[in-house]
């Protein structure tokens, strides 16, 4: 029997990064659901969480799944759900990207608090400066069409 843990730390942006989460309840109550959901499917999410206008995950890949078509299942499904439960008063759409990354299991700890502090976070770190400065540090380009 084939065996395989391969943790993926996800991260997908709301559409033109509008804070649209605007308060905490409403983004537990997304990330409750994205978690419940994510069960669902057999995706084993580890962590979830975020802030305003972005989501984290910690997943590990089972061995027929992959991230793309696992970030399509976690964003699609959420974004669906949160238009039809009125909990918004505005449309809901995640952005068609994600980044994504490989997490060794000595890091697990870490990734996980990461993604239980981002209320802290970023009311001291907004998304978009956290996100330039990965892009600078690793050397990533935003490419436009």
């Amino acid at each position: 029997m084939s065996w395989v843990r391969i943790w993926v730390h996800v991260v997908f942006s709301t559409k033109y990064r509008k804070p649209t989460l605007q308060t905490v309840e409403i983004r537990e109550t997304m990330f409750n659901h994205i978690a419940k959901n994510a069960k669902k499917k057999d995706i084993w999410m580890e962590s979830v969480g975020g802030y305003s206008d972005h989501a984290h995950c910690l997943i590990y890949l089972g061995k027929n799944q992959n991230i793309s078509n696992v970030a399509q299942l976690i964003k699609g499904e959420s974004s669906h759900w949160i238009n039809k439960s009125g909990l918004l008063k505005t449309h809901f759409n995640w952005q068609d990207d994600y980044w994504a990354v490989s997490v060794s299991e000595s890091h697990l700890s870490s990734v996980r608090n990461y993604i239980k502090n981002q209320e802290e976070h970023h009311k001291r770190k907004s998304f978009s400066k956290e996100i330039d400065i990965f892009m600078k540090k690793y050397g990533w380009q935003l490419i436009k069409d």
